[in-house]
C-alpha cells in the first residue's frame, strides 16, 4: 500500500463533500457507506459514491478513493460491492470484521467482480478496522488471510464500537489500548505489512490533542491517520513526513559508514552514536519512506 499519511472519511451519501476532502490535502479519501449514512439513505449512497468514483477518477485527482463498505453482518456488504467496485477504486475500508474467514469470502467475491468488470485481478485493496473482541483475538490469522490485505488499524477513540466491546475507558494517553495497538502493529508487520495506521481521534476542535495522537502512535510504529475531519489532515501529513533534519541525519550517518566501511571498519562513531549497518538499514529505511512520501504527495 501507499504510504498514506492520511485518509480521510468523507460520508457517501454527499457526494459534494468529496471536493472539500480533496482541497484538504489528504493522502487518500474514505468514502463511508456505512456509520456517517442514516439507514434510510444507505442505498441511495451507493449510487452517489459508485458517481463520486467516476467523477474524481476522470478528474484525475491526486488522493487514492477507498469505501467503507457496510459490513457483512449487515446484509448490505453485497449490494455496496456490486455499486461501488469499478475503475479508480483503490480498496475499502472494512468494519466490525470478525474471522479470516470473513476475509477469504470477501476475497473471492471481488475476484469474480473483477473479472467481469474487466479490472486486474486483486486491484481492490483492503484495509481491516479492528472494532470487535474476536477480530482482535484472531487479528494475525485476519493479517495474512489474503494478499489483498494491505493495512491493519484498531483499538483506539472513545465511546465507539471497539470501546463498548471491550469495556476500556478511553484516555488520550492510550494505555488503556497500548496492549491491542502493539498486537496490531505486530500482526502487521509479521505479515509484510508495512504500513499500518491509526484512528480515529474525535475531538475536532483538540488539534493539540490530535498531534499528541498522531506523535504517541507514530513512535508506536504507526505511519499514517485515519482522519474524520479536515482539520487533521495536514497535522497528520506532517507529524507523518520524516523531518528534513531527520533525513539529512540519516544521509550523513550512511555516508559516514560507507566511508569507515571502506577503511575496514564494520562501525563508527558518528556524532558520539554507535552505528554498524544494522544502524544503516533503519536511515535507509527513514529515507525510503521520505521518498515514497514525496512521490506520492
Amino acid at each position: 500500500m501507499k504510504p498514506y499519511r492520511s485518509m480521510l472519511f468523507v460520508p457517501g451519501h454527499k457526494g459534494a463533500w468529496a471536493d472539500k476532502g480533496v482541497a484538504s490535502g489528504a493522502d487518500a479519501l474514505i468514502l463511508d457507506l456505512e456509520d456517517s449514512v442514516p439507514a434510510a439513505e444507505k442505498i441511495e449512497a451507493r449510487g452517489i459514491v459508485a458517481a463520486t468514483i467516476d467523477r474524481l477518477t476522470a478528474e484525475g485527482v491526486r488522493p487514492d478513493l477507498w469505501v467503507r463498505a457496510n459490513p457483512e453482518i449487515s446484509g448490505l456488504l453485497g449490494g455496496d460491492l456490486e455499486a461501488i467496485v469499478r475503475p479508480g477504486l483503490a480498496g475499502l475500508f472494512l468494519a466490525k470484521v470478525f474471522t479470516a474467514e470473513e476475509i477469504v469470502r470477501l476475497d473471492a467475491v471481488l475476484s469474480h467482480i473483477e473479472q467481469r468488470e474487466g479490472i486486474e485481478v486483486g486491484t481492490v485493496q483492503l484495509i481491516v478496522s479492528f472494532e470487535t473482541a474476536v477480530s482482535m483475538a484472531h487479528c494475525e490469522d485476519i493479517a495474512g488471510a489474503s494478499p489483498r490485505v494491505a493495512s491493519l488499524l484498531g483499538a483506539t477513540g472513545p465511546n465507539a464500537d471497539v470501546g463498548r466491546e471491550l469495556g476500556f475507558e478511553f484516555t488520550p494517553g492510550g494505555l488503556e489500548t497500548l496492549y491491542l495497538r502493539s498486537r496490531i502493529i505486530l500482526a502487521a508487520k509479521a505479515n509484510g505489512l508495512h504500513h499500518p495506521v491509526t484512528g480515529v481521534w474525535q475531538d475536532i476542535k483538540d488539534l493539540d490533542g490530535a498531534r499528541r495522537f498522531c506523535l504517541d502512535n507514530r513512535q508506536l510504529g504507526y505511519r499514517g491517520l485515519v482522519a474524520i475531519h479536515p482539520s487533521h489532515v495536514a497535522i497528520a501529513n506532517e507529524v507523518f513526513s520524516p523531518s528534513p533534519e531527520t533525513v539529512d541525519y540519516c544521509r550523513r550517518m550512511i555516508v559516514a559508514f560507507r566511508e569507515a566501511e571502506a577503511a575496514g571498519s564494520a562501525a563508527v562513531d558518528f556524532e558520539g552514536q554507535h552505528v554498524d549497518l544494522a544502524h544503516v538499514k533503519t536511515a535507509e529505511g527513514v529515507i525510503a519512506l521520505s521518498d515514497a512520501v514525496s512521490a506520492n504527495a
